[in-house]
């Protein structure tokens, strides 16, 4: 499988099928024809493009709705549930964090927020979506195995890196991708300092990828 990182918590996952999690991409273009899109909540930075490009999509119950009612075919979940879509099987996880559908003002909650374990081609991914650190996080390694982990680390709307790297130790995936981290100032973070003291202390090993950059997983 492949993984290409967009920016932000913008991934592409390429096996048999193509994936694209949260599709806002700060810097720059996003695939235009992905098989499907998950979007792991309803604020603009992560539903992003997803009502432009217009393809079949998984997400809460409430923010699948949402999609719908503007002639996106939308599949909804809920956290703890799983769905096969394509072949690609999609178990929604617990999220600790806002959900409010932004794009509409005030009056339109987005039903909660949640993070996505992918499971495609005998690989899984745990995207964590925006959380702050829950202990729960344990479960999620022992219930999974995830083979890599994508982790914010920006902290303040999300938890930071010292929070992160006791994710990683609960997640135990081998490998962490930190991710929405310096799209704006003020989740500005050193994410080769995260990964110099995870594996110092730890056998996880950390890739700090560049937008557009992809990897063999």
């Amino acid at each position: 499988m492949e993984l290409t990182w967009y920016g932000h918590s913008c991934f592409l996952l390429k096996g048999n099928k193509t994936i694209l999690i949260d599709p806002f991409a700060p810097e720059g273009n996003i695939p235009k024809t992905p098989d499907i899109i998950a979007v792991t909540h309803g604020h603009a930075d992560h539903m992003g493009e997803t009502v432009r490009l217009n393809r079949p999509t998984v997400s809460i119950n409430e923010v699948a709705k949402y999609l719908k009612a503007r002639g996106i075919p939308a599949e909804g979940m809920n956290i703890g549930g799983s769905i096969v879509m394509e072949g690609v099987k999609f178990t929604m996880t617990q999220a600790i964090h806002s959900a409010w559908i932004e794009e509409e003002g005030l009056g339109f909650a987005g039903g909660g927020t949640a993070g996505f374990v992918i499971e495609m081609d005998d690989k899984r991914v745990y995207h964590a979506g925006d959380t702050a650190l829950f202990s729960d996080m344990k479960l999620i390694g022992e219930l999974y195995h995830p083979d890599v982990a994508l982790l914010p680390i920006g902290g303040r709307f999300t938890m930071g890196p010292e929070e992160a790297m006791i994710a990683a130790r609960y997640v135990g995936a081998p490998l962490v991708i930190p991710m929405h981290y310096n799209t704006w100032p003020v989740i500005s973070q050193d994410p080769e300092l995260f990964k110099s003291v995870l594996e110092r202390t730890t056998d996880i090993k950390v890739r700090v990828m560049n937008p557009g950059e992809t990897i063999q997983i």
